[in-house]
């Protein structure tokens, strides 16, 4: 993990029943597949968590962890990326992870350290709400998946948030 992470023992992930490590950050993660489902109205089957995105960058791959995807009418709709600390640095790279973990453009993106939040309209890059509270709901979403034309995005963007990725992320990564 090369981190020093605290592990406190074990625990039964809410989305995938699989027992894993508990952690301080596991637990914000937990609260947060907790809220979606018990708070927000999603299904456990629309929800992905710990997601693997490979990221290629030049001559430079990583592998880097998607906490939890939503995915509605089989499109993905919504990207949830954690990190411990503050999320000023945290919305730019979780942008670019957006745009790359489905070819098209995610509409809603999350970056949270389970305690606050920032909801990010995909489209804009820009900022829409603060805190958990507004998340958007399963109704929200499907609202806005309705007004959302999944964008392509090019492959020269993609090289582009490749690298925004790879700038940010790198020391959270697992390069391969």
């Amino acid at each position: 993990m090369g981190k020093g992470y605290l592990v406190l023992g074990e625990l039964v992930d809410f989305i995938t029943g699989e027992t894993i490590k508990d952690t301080h950050d596991e637990r914000y993660k937990q609260k947060l597949a907790r809220l979606l489902v018990d708070d927000k109205g999603y299904q456990k089957n629309e929800i992905k968590a710990g997601c693997e995105l490979h990221v290629k960058a030049g001559d430079k791959s990583a592998i880097l962890i998607v906490d939890f995807m939503v995915t509605l009418s089989g499109k993905i709709c919504m990207i949830i990326k954690y990190a411990p600390g503050s999320l000023v640095t945290r919305c730019r790279p979780a942008l670019a992870v957006s745009r790359l973990v489905a070819g098209y453009q995610v509409p809603v993106v999350v970056v949270s350290n389970g305690k606050d939040a920032e909801i990010i309209d995909g489209s804009t890059g820009k900022v829409i709400s603060h805190n958990l509270e507004s998340i958007p709901s399963k109704s929200e979403i499907l609202s806005i998946a309705e007004h959302t034309g999944f964008t392509p995005i090019s492959e020269k963007q993609a090289m582009m948030e490749a690298r925004i990725i790879y700038a940010f992320e790198i020391n959270d990564s697992c390069q391969i």
